[in-house]
């Protein structure tokens, strides 16, 4: 049975692996995702199999975990993913938490490395449990998105996880007579996780939500290797990687390390340029906006987290099929930090079975950009402002951006002039070239598709 359950857990790491690989590309990140659940099912009936378990209280646990999970992925919204995604990091963190602690009173008297990993993985998951929960509240705006900052915080954050990693010395070679100091282990990395987080600016919660899916998953693989679970190891490693790998990505999007992401404060102090924003901002109407669509040959769509907001994404869609039937070249343009999370924006457009071919990255577009026709900015902010190339004193100036200002025409679609989630000011609005068609993104769309299908 042994053989049986270890050969099991080795096709479900391949299956891990492979279904990642696949996630890479998003024409096959659908089917890659299904072989990373066949890969978790057969990891979950090898564990099942194992002498000794209560199936009573496991069976009771997936009922509850199912029913949650079932309610929650039914009900949710798309502009509540971000923080659903940041609860379920968080729960993961909280899991292996859970396993460290129980293991530990299961057997106290562990060896020097078994106390370690047990430490590491209440540090860590504990640390990811109370930090997604922040970055949570953060995102669905339960508490204000700008960095909350106090007189000697960065001490204070490095005397605690000093004296956090003082318990964990003591603990590793005496954890049975050192067992007392479990709870303030616990105690410190749940502070650890709210003071890491509440420093860090709305503008950044893609990149905490990707950090924190990383120590997620190397909190798993802590804890496999407490309970010497060979896939929970691999698992772990592969979630902890690639998390890695996914938030120096969106770090090198917007030009910033991650030490300022984690320590910069973005945000906490004036967002304001020195650089005076020049022009009028000048309205449109749909009307007049279908009339320059109509006969534009080369249109690039940039969405942002106002299409999510407006559940937009279909009427886009919608309007992007009528252009082409117009002889219109339809591309879509997406920032690796637009929206709320990673990959926000491909999710809501695959919702709407967009081709994935004509998905185009900035460094695509923008050599091109002065062909463009029409660039429609779609809720979008602080990933075509300007200012990140044009003013050095602006907190976003170095941000790789989507060079929408270069484009013939273009047309904002917003609600208000109110700037983005950074609340830096836009002189894209004041822009020559471009236009603000005012209002709701999913009506005034929807007014478009109305003019094409009248004109047909």
């Amino acid at each position: 049975m042994d053989l049986l359950i270890n050969l099991s857990y080795i096709a479900a790491s391949v299956l891990f692996i492979y279904g990642l690989k696949m996630l890479g590309k998003p024409a096959t990140a659908r089917r890659g995702n299904q072989v990373s659940a066949i890969g978790m099912l057969v990891a979950a009936v090898a564990t099942l199999l194992y002498s000794g378990l209560s199936y009573g209280w496991i069976v009771l646990g997936l009922v509850i975990g199912a029913g949650i999970g079932y309610y929650a992925a039914r009900t949710v919204q798309m502009t509540q993913m971000p923080e659903m995604v940041a609860l379920f990091n968080g729960s993961g963190g909280l899991a292996s938490l859970l396993v460290a602690a129980a293991e530990y009173l299961r057997r106290p008297e562990a060896d020097a490395f078994t106390a370690l990993v047990i430490f590491l993985a209440i540090v860590v998951g504990g640390l990811t449990f109370t930090g997604s929960v922040i970055a949570f509240a953060k995102l669905s705006e339960r508490m204000k998105g700008s960095p909350i900052l106090f007189k000697n915080q960065q001490i204070l954050n490095a005397g605690l996880l000093g004296l956090t990693l003082l318990m964990g010395i003591i603990f590793m070679f005496a954890p049975k007579a050192a067992g007392f100091l479990l709870v303030f282990i616990i105690l410190a990395a749940f502070a650890l996780g709210v003071l890491a987080v509440i420093p860090i600016g709305g503008a950044d919660m893609p990149i905490v939500v990707s950090l924190l899916n990383s120590y997620s998953g190397i909190a798993a693989s802590m804890a496999g290797f407490i309970i010497a679970n060979n896939v929970l190891i691999v698992a772990g490693a592969l979630v902890g990687a690639s998390g890695i790998i996914l938030t120096s990505i969106m770090c090198k999007a917007m030009n910033r390390s991650l030490t300022n992401v984690l320590f910069g404060g973005f945000g906490a102090t004036t967002t304001q340029s020195s650089m005076q924003i020049q022009g009028e901002a000048k309205a449109i109407s749909a009307e007049d906006a279908y009339y320059i669509l109509e006969n534009a040959s080369n249109v690039i769509v940039v969405p942002g987290y106002g299409m999510a907001v407006a559940q937009a994404q279909h009427v886009v869609k919608e309007l992007a099929d009528l252009m082409e039937k117009n002889g219109t070249e339809v591309r879509y343009a997406i920032h690796p930090v637009a929206g709320r999370m990673p990959g926000h924006m491909n999710v809501l457009l695959a919702e709407a079975n967009v081709p994935y071919e004509q998905l185009v990255e900035p460094e695509d577009v923008n050599p091109t950009m002065e062909n463009v026709d029409v660039a429609i900015v779609i809720g979008a902010n602080d990933v075509v402002n300007p200012a990140a190339k044009e003013d050095d004193t602006s907190p976003l100036y170095g941000m790789p951006i989507i060079e929408t200002d270069r484009a013939r025409t273009v047309f904002v679609l917003k609600r208000s002039m109110k700037p983005g989630f950074s609340g830096v000011e836009n002189p894209l609005f004041f822009k020559e070239n471009t236009r603000m068609l005012f209002g709701d993104a999913k009506s005034s769309l929807s007014t478009l598709v109305s003019e094409f299908k009248d004109a047909a």
